[in-house]
């Protein structure tokens, strides 16, 4: 069954905007385990522009689960995932101005970086995964620095205006999954999916995990955090 990791981010960023205390990613991270979500995902920014060091921290400590630690190969946000100790690392690109992530990380532009990450990693023992587009030289590249998961970046297929241009999007998922799964890598799969368009990505054979935050942040303004995650939940199995 393919997991899911519930990306909370967006709860810190109604927080930020009133600069209190509330929402606390923490007790959503809580009540989406309590839902039967595998893994929760934030990503400390180096702007910290809704997650912060200390929620981090007490997700770490008082959650209980999987945290997947989304970063930039910066040297300063390196350090603190080593002192936290994630049980994973997801090394995204990030740039200043962006209201999300666009697109994956450059695995054969900046490999050799890449991979020194990675060997700082695996002496803490934190398994890496690298946020890639969908694409045999990005894996392959991957696979050259040393990373043992990748997450296929999915937001051209969940941007895709046409069924012809969707159809074409999954295809090039389903090829790389296929590919990654045959050279040794555990393959997972993010962004912009949503409960529209996720059952067709779930359903690809060799997926691990799913990771969404921003959808499922949306839904929850009307149904409540838990059943907006068991629902994203009954459509990926």
């Amino acid at each position: 069954m393919v997991k899911l990791g519930v990306n909370i981010d967006h709860i810190a960023t109604v927080r930020e905007a009133r600069g209190g205390a509330n929402p606390d990613p923490v007790e959503v991270a809580i009540a989406c385990i309590n839902a039967g979500c595998d893994s929760i995902v934030c990503h400390l920014r180096e702007d910290r522009r809704h997650i912060k060091d200390d929620d981090v921290w007490r997700i770490r400590e008082v959650v209980g689960a999987r945290l997947n630690l989304e970063m930039s190969i910066a040297k300063d946000i390196v350090d603190i995932a080593c002192k936290v100790r994630p049980e994973q690392a997801t090394l995204v690109p990030e740039k200043r101005k962006e209201l999300t992530t666009e697109g994956g990380l450059d695995a054969v532009k900046y490999g050799g970086k890449i991979s020194e990450v990675i060997k700082k990693f695996n002496k803490k023992k934190i398994d890496t995964s690298l946020f890639i587009d969908p694409s045999k030289a990005q894996i392959d590249a991957s696979k050259k620095a040393g990373a043992s998961i990748i997450e296929l970046h999915t937001g051209e297929y969940a941007d895709a205006r046409t069924e012809p241009a969707r159809l074409k999007e999954l295809d090039k998922i389903k090829r790389s999954v296929e590919y990654a799964n045959i050279i040794g890598l555990e393959v997972n799969a993010g962004h912009g999916l949503n409960y529209a368009n996720v059952r067709d990505v779930a359903a690809i054979n060799g997926i691990n995990e799913l990771n969404i935050g921003h959808s499922i942040v949306a839904r929850a303004c009307f149904v409540g955090m838990r059943r907006a995650v068991e629902e994203m939940m009954e459509l990926i199995k």
